[in-house]
C-alpha cells in the first residue's frame, strides 16, 4: 500500500508514487521506446482502479497530454476528495508540435479549461509547463502571478513550474509551493533542487523516475524499478515520484518497490 506523505508544506498528503497519465491521452511527439495505442474507457478505468487500491492518491496530468484531462475527468473512480490531481498550463500540443503560451489570459482560460474537462471546482496542483527557459518564465512573465491569484481564489490548491534547468529550480524554491524536477540515477544534477526545497518546505515531485521507460538497457541490475526508486526516494527533499504507465502489474510493482525503499529507510532510522 503506498506510503502517503505531506507534501512540503502545502497541506496536501500525497502517494510516494504518482500516476503519470499521458499514455491515455496521447502517443505521438512521446519520447517511451516502444510506440503504444491508446487504451479505451475500460482499460483506463480499470487501470485508475488499480492505483486506488494500491493507496495511489496523486495522479499526473496536462493539457498538453492530448485527451488524458478529459479522460480522467470521466473515468477517476470515487469521490474527488481521494484523488490529488496536479496539471499543468502554458503548453499546448496540436498536430504533432508544442506550443507555449505562458501569458495571464493563457493561463487563466488554461486553468479553466482543465477544471471543465476534468469535472471539478478546483484543482489541487497546477505547474507552469516549461519550455526550457524556467527562469525567464519565473522572472519575466504572468505565468506565476497569475496561477497565484487563482490560488487566492480558491480555485487551486498549490501552484508551481515543471522544469528543466537546475538554475530554475533553484529560482522556483524562493516562490513556487511545488516544483517537478527530473531525477533518476542517470540524471542527478536536480538533486540540489530538491535538497534547497526541503529547507524551505517546498514540494518536490519527481519526473522521468523510471528513465522514461529506458531501462532494459539501465545497466541498473535485476530489478531496475526498485533501483531507480530508491535512488529517487532516498533523495532529501523528494516527496513523490510520478510514474508514466498503462499496465497495472507494473505501476503495482513500482508501488512495492517505493514502499520497500520507505520501509527500509524507515527501520534504518529507528
Amino acid at each position: 500500500m503506498a506510503h502517503i506523505r505531506p507534501l512540503g508544506r502545502t497541506g496536501l498528503m500525497v502517494s510516494a508514487i504518482g500516476l503519470g497519465t499521458v499514455k491515455i491521452g496521447r502517443n505521438e511527439g512521446v519520447k517511451y521506446p516502444r510506440p503504444f495505442d491508446l487504451p479505451d474507457d475500460d482499460a483506463v478505468r480499470s487501470l485508475l482502479e488499480v492505483a486506488g487500491e494500491c493507496g495511489v492518491n496523486l495522479i499526473d496530468t496536462a493539457p498538453a497530454y492530448g485527451t488524458s484531462e478529459e479522460r480522467l475527468g470521466h473515468l477517476l473512480p470515487g469521490p474527488r476528495e481521494n484523488w490529488v490531481i496536479v496539471t499543468k498550463c502554458g503548453e499546448e500540443f496540436a498536430a504533432g508540435r508544442s506550443s507555449y503560451d505562458f501569458s495571464e489570459s493563457a493561463i487563466r482560460s488554461s486553468i479553466e479549461r482543465s477544471l471543465k474537462r476534468l469535472g471539478t471546482d478546483y484543482l489541487d496542483i497546477v505547474l507552469i509547463h516549461s519550455d526550457g527557459q524556467d527562469e525567464h518564465i519565473l522572472k519575466h512573465v504572468d505565468a506565476l502571478p497569475t496561477l497565484l491569484k487563482m490560488k487566492s481564489r480558491g480555485l487551486i490548491r498549490a501552484a508551481g513550474i515543471s522544469t528543466k534547468t537546475v538554475a530554475g529550480g533553484l529560482l522556483a524554491v524562493q516562490s513556487c509551493d511545488v516544483i517537478m524536477i527530473t531525477l533518476n540515477p542517470r540524471a542527478s544534477a536536480d538533486s540540489v533542487v530538491a535538497a534547497a526545497a526541503q529547507n524551505a518546505g517546498v514540494g518536490i515531485l519527481v519526473k522521468k523516475a523510471l528513465i522514461s521507460g529506458h531501462l532494459a538497457d539501465s545497466g541498473l541490475g535485476r530489478d531496475p524499478v526498485h533501483a531507480c526508486l530508491r535512488y529517487v526516494l532516498d533523495t532529501p527533499g523528494v516527496h513523490s515520484a510520478i510514474v508514466g504507465t498503462l499496465n497495472a502489474g507494473h505501476l503495482r510493482h513500482a508501488v512495492a518497490a517505493a514502499d520497500a525503499v520507505l520501509d527500509e529507510s524507515l527501520d534504518s532510522k529507528q
